[in-house]
């Protein structure tokens, strides 16, 4: 996981955030939190 990555996760995903995650299973979060926060910034 990326430094990037890990503040992201952190930020955004505290209660679940992992600390040995792959870079790739963390894009993969981050993904599906920013299609969240779009999701909500759209009502």
């Amino acid at each position: 996981m990326t430094p990037r990555q890990l503040a992201t996760l952190r930020t955004y995903q505290p209660k679940l955030f992992e600390k040995d995650l792959t870079a790739r299973e963390a894009e993969r979060r981050i993904a599906v939190l920013k299609a969240e926060i779009e999701l909500a910034n759209s009502f």
